[in-house]
């Protein structure tokens, strides 16, 4: 101010001197005619140029009054522009908003006045602006509140599915229907999740929500404007997982949920990470891009700044169930949540690439090593488990054992996982690998698949014959010792040999696990049969007193055996059938040769059971239900 105070002393007082000089001159040069001349123009350009600076604010300020009104007119109006009527309302408002803007910018530029209307007028201007982006702030939410789409039972969908669902202490209890054909998985786990784009809001109100965007970033709104679209979008996020009923919790919680509860909200989790990661977020990426794109890194940085939340929601409570106890049960879920993260990778790679998302990749990567991890750790140690699990008490009836249902359907469970386990253990450095290799070979096995996994499976096998073998010396009956491992280890090669795990036991490994129980079928033959047999072959020298005693002695043992065996059982009707027809070839045909000599040596009634009666009673062994013979002995 006081630099323009003495410029103007300044040119007054040239302009007094001009005067004087002009008034002491009768004539005047051309130069200074032309020096006077260009004053003259330079003068009345300055006159003009201050009326049309005049005209100008005046037309500013009547177009600011006019936009002023119609902001103002809807500043006390409860309803939102939105719910008026028509989106041209909406649009009317925009253009008037984008006029003070634009009055704003005009203002601005002009050479400020000495009268400070210019001043006072951009002021008024700023306080409107101000109004209206407040206003279009809410507008933004109820737009969106109103036109947001619902996704529908087709993305919210739980699918039944039967976990093994047995503890430490009842290991040993699952029965093959409760196993077989069983699993907790849905159809796509192996694959890679499939990324659909969706509409999260009507796609109509997209350019609006674009427009007020525009508008409020021209305007130097960009927080605000950030801040209500992040809010809407990070609540509706929270909603969608209200779905899945995944709210926060802590990993302690997690750690305290039993079993039943916790297998249930896996489920939950699952269903949850894959229509997040696979269906929502890069729908929500992909709005936010529509609107946010011409703006840099703000589309990006928005969308990690909503999702970040629910994605450490999901994160953590993954994080708290990969630390959990290392039980067997636990296995096909770990193994079911490490494959849906592995299948989502590059769906979260794309959505997390940025700078400032790389701490939800790290997380999420994290995630899926501590999965794997356990669910490792919780394989390798199948073979002390089976170790572990002893008895003092033999298993009634000789069938086969709860714990090799247990483990051999295990086995069945983990062959749909097959992939997965040969991944997670092939890049491991198997410290028992000197271990598993002389159990192979104490059992004369050569394996013919020697990667880690069909290695490790052949030692747990290995265990698991290590414990039958035990089991079976607690019976005193060495016959019934016999049935129980045929029973076993025909059990285990069947399930095996029909299943997908049979390239990592190879058919030397079958083959000589059908010799196994083969020979123990042999050798139950040999222990029941043979002293029976013996009662009624070498006769031939033999008198009358002796052929009624071997007649007497040999229905006696023929009894016994009936009672006892009858109450064992072989559960498989194949091999039962097998076995039966194997002691009739033995025993009727001995016994019909036998009761011919007695026919012609004796009487009929030294006879107690015809030929027919032991091929009918051989029908009742081995099925679980013990009988007896009531027949007296004729004298």
């Amino acid at each position: 101010m006081e630099d323009d105070k003495s410029a103007d002393q300044h040119v007054i007082a040239a302009a007094h001197h001009l005067v004087k000089a002009l008034k002491d001159r009768t004539s005047l040069s051309d130069e200074v005619r032309r020096t006077l001349a260009d004053l003259d123009i330079h003068l009345a350009a300055m006159t003009e140029a201050k009326e049309d600076e005049t005209t100008s604010f005046r037309e500013i300020e009547g177009r600011f009054k006019s936009a002023q009104a119609k902001i103002m007119s809807l500043k006390s109006n409860c309803l939102k522009i939105w719910d008026t009527g028509p989106s041209n309302q909406l649009l009317e408002y925009l253009q008037n908003v984008e006029e003070v803007r634009s009055i704003i910018v005009s203002l601005e530029s002009m050479v400020p006045n000495k009268y400070r209307k210019q001043s006072r007028l951009t002021n008024q201007a700023h306080s409107a602006l101000q109004i209206a982006m407040v206003r279009l702030q809410e507008e933004v939410i109820n737009i969106l509140a109103q036109s947001k789409q619902c996704f529908g039972h087709a993305y919210v969908s739980f699918q039944s599915c039967e976990e093994i669902a047995v503890d430490e202490e009842t290991m040993v209890s699952i029965e093959d229907d409760s196993v077989e054909g069983t699993s907790c998985l849905d159809s796509s786990r192996a694959e890679s999740e499939e990324c659909i784009i969706m509409d999260l809001v009507h796609p109509g109100v997209v350019p609006y929500i674009k427009s007020i965007a525009d508008l409020m970033f021209a305007s130097h709104y960009v927080q605000e404007f950030c801040q209500v679209f992040i809010r809407f979008w990070k609540d509706a996020l929270y909603e969608y997982l209200g779905l899945f009923c995944m709210q926060q919790i802590s990993i302690e919680d997690v750690l305290r949920m039993d079993w039943a509860s916790l297998n249930c909200r896996i489920k939950k989790w699952r269903q949850a990470t894959k229509n997040v990661l696979a269906f929502y977020l890069p729908s929500e990426k992909n709005l936010f891009d529509q609107i946010l794109c011409e703006f840099g890194s703000v589309s990006s940085t928005c969308f990690i700044e909503v999702s970040k939340d629910a994605m450490m929601c999901l994160l953590n409570f993954g994080q708290a169930v990969a630390i959990g106890p290392l039980l067997p049960e636990r296995l096909f879920c770990l193994l079911d949540m490490y494959e849906l993260l592995r299948g989502l990778c590059q769906d979260v790679d794309a959505l997390f690439c940025e700078k400032h998302g790389n701490s939800i990749q790290v997380e999420y990567h994290e995630l899926m090593k501590n999965l794997g991890d356990s669910a490792k750790a919780i394989f390798l140690g199948l073979g002390n488990r089976i170790a572990s699990n002893t008895s003092t008490t033999p298993f009634q009836g000789g069938g086969v054992h709860p714990l090799t249902k247990y483990v051999i359907n295990y086995f069945m469970l983990l062959s749909e996982y097959y992939v997965t386990l040969r991944f997670l253990l092939e890049d491991r450095e198997v410290e028992n690998s000197g271990e598993v290799v002389d159990a192979l070979v104490r059992l004369d096995i050569s394996s013919e698949f020697p990667c880690p996994l069909a290695l490790h499976l052949q030692s747990i096998t290995s265990r698991l014959e290590s414990n039958l073998e035990d089991r079976s010396n607690l019976y005193k009956d060495d016959s019934l010792k016999h049935i129980f491992l045929m029973n076993n280890i025909h059990y285990i090669v069947q399930k095996i040999k029909n299943s997908k795990l049979r390239t990592c036991f190879g058919d030397e490994w079958i083959k000589i696990h059908i010799v196994k129980y083969v020979q123990h079928e042999k050798s139950y033959e040999r222990k029941t049969w043979n002293s029976i047999i013996s009662l009624i072959t070498g006769y031939e020298k033999s008198g009358k007193a002796v052929l009624k005693e071997r007649c007497r002695n040999f229905s006696i043992a023929f009894e016994d055996v009936y009672k006892n065996q009858t109450g064992w059982t072989i559960p498989d009707i194949d091999l039962r059938a097998d076995l039966n027809v194997a002691i009739e070839l033995r025993v009727v045909h001995a016994y019909r040769t036998f009761a011919g000599q007695v026919r012609k040596t004796l009487s009929e009634k030294h006879i107690k059971y015809t030929e027919e009666d032991l091929e009918e009673y051989l029908l009742d062994f081995f099925q679980g239900s013990a009988k007896s013979l009531n027949h007296h002995w004729r004298r």
